[in-house]
């Protein structure tokens, strides 16, 4: 029953979220995959402490 349900993904075509770095999704796009890309950060360009501030203003 799992190597039905193994097959049946690995066999239909693969349409990717790509979040963040940009090269992914271009490489994926240029051996025509289907991808979606979400251009994301870390809040606060990743500093713990500003990011704890900023979670504090919608409270």
């Amino acid at each position: 029953m799992e190597n039905d349900k193994t097959a049946d993904l690995i066999s239909k075509p693969l349409n990717v979220i790509n979040i963040g770095l940009e090269g992914f999704a271009t490489e994926l796009k240029q051996q025509g995959v289907s991808v979606t890309h979400v251009d994301w950060s870390p809040p606060a360009g990743g500093d713990p402490k500003i990011a704890d501030l900023l979670s504090k203003l919608g409270t």
